[in-house]
């Protein structure tokens, strides 16, 4: 009796799942409770284990591809065990290809549909019931449909960049960002980055960390009605990976010195480079960082992590003439850059945060 690999519920919340990587092949030998498959949540990464030992016969879902929770990923069968074509296809689900999902389309033609670049929606299918054949996909393409424009290369909107792509756009329309920028001298903070070989993103998530004790109403959301003030400092970092944007969360902010900060955020980046974060190294953020500096930029307009009320960007050092008691002196400046939420935060109290965080990074300590 064959037996189905399925797309998990991580969450109550979750509705779909993205496949990150087959540990298995097809035609492989599995155990049961062994890792077969990876799935990326939005909230977290889970290696889920085979239902059952046998052969992993069939994969329907390929790496990089969405399915909905419940929905058959894989199929095992038992060693010798005689499965036919027929079935293997019964059981394979329509794959997903984002508008032409409506097309009712066999999933050998969506393969081919993809290898010759056609959109699957414009063809008319000559099966029964309207069904698109390969056939029809290949007349479709020598007919000089397909595209006139050469592609190079097709990057799947899928798996984190689909989770950061959905969780940008709903930040941009649901919350009204507002944007403060202002440069702090990191003279202090440049001695601190070489004596003890901390990160200038450390340094400045632990003057965050204090400035939002002072200023609770940026270390909060927006629910309904009511604004909820959180008691814990919750930090989260934008780290980019070859799969999309990840924010790891470095917890208890205020109760960590500057090497344990620092510490956390390097274990953190190791584990986002590697696709091991944890569901709870993705959850319980109350504010966000992100650094760009490393790229030139000098000051930006980064977007509110939902549901967090403000976000802070980190641009690039400069050296710059800074006038001090009447003396003007050429000392390293760096760009910050606050979103905010202004349903949540005027711009006053914004930028008094802002002035804060400021003075937090020019007088940092190691403690």
């Amino acid at each position: 009796m064959a037996t189905k690999i399925v797309m998990p519920r991580l969450s109550l919340t979750m509705k779909e799942g993205t496949v990150g990587k087959w540990y298995k092949k097809e035609g492989e030998t599995i155990e049961k409770n062994e890792p077969v498959v990876e799935i990326l949540s939005e909230k977290a990464t889970y290696d889920l284990e085979a239902p059952a030992s046998g052969i992993l016969r069939k994969i329907y879902i390929r790496e990089g591809a969405t399915a909905q929770v419940d929905e058959v990923l894989a199929l095992i069968a038992i060693q010798d065990e005689a499965i036919a074509e027929s079935k293997l296809e019964s059981e394979a689900p329509e794959e997903h290809t984002g508008k032409a999902d409506r097309a009712l389309a066999s999933p050998a033609a969506r393969r081919l549909a993809r290898e010759l670049n056609v959109d699957v929606s414009l063809v008319k299918g000559s099966g029964p019931e309207g069904r698109i054949v390969e056939g029809d996909i290949r007349r479709f393409a020598e007919e000089g449909h397909e595209s006139q424009v050469r592609i190079k290369e097709v990057i799947p909107l899928d798996g984190f960049r689909k989770v950061s792509a959905e969780r940008v756009s709903a930040s941009f329309k649901t919350a009204p960002h507002s944007t403060l920028f202002m440069e702090a001298d990191i003279s202090r903070a440049s001695e601190l980055h070489e004596q003890h070989k901390v990160s200038y993103t450390a340094i400045v998530l632990k003057a965050v960390a204090t400035a939002l004790k002072e200023h609770s109403l940026a270390n909060s959301r927006l629910v309904k009605d009511k604004i909820e003030i959180f008691e814990d400092v919750n930090i989260g970092v934008a780290t980019a990976t070859s799969q999309g944007l990840v924010v790891p969360v470095v917890h208890n902010a205020c109760g960590k010195n500057l090497q344990e900060i620092d510490s956390a955020v390097i274990e953190l980046a190791a584990k986002a480079r590697n696709a091991k974060l944890t569901k709870e190294d993705l959850t319980g953020g109350t504010f966000t960082i992100t650094n760009l500096g490393m790229y030139g930029v000098e000051f930006f307009t980064p977007i509110i992590n939902p549901p967090e009320a403000a976000i802070l960007g980190i641009g690039a050092i400069r050296e710059k003439p800074v006038v001090t008691n009447g003396t003007v002196k050429v000392k390293p400046v760096m760009g910050l850059s606050l979103s905010y939420d202004h349903r949540i935060i005027d711009g006053a109290p914004a930028a008094d945060f802002l002035r804060k965080v400021k003075e937090e990074i020019e007088k940092i300590l190691v403690t």
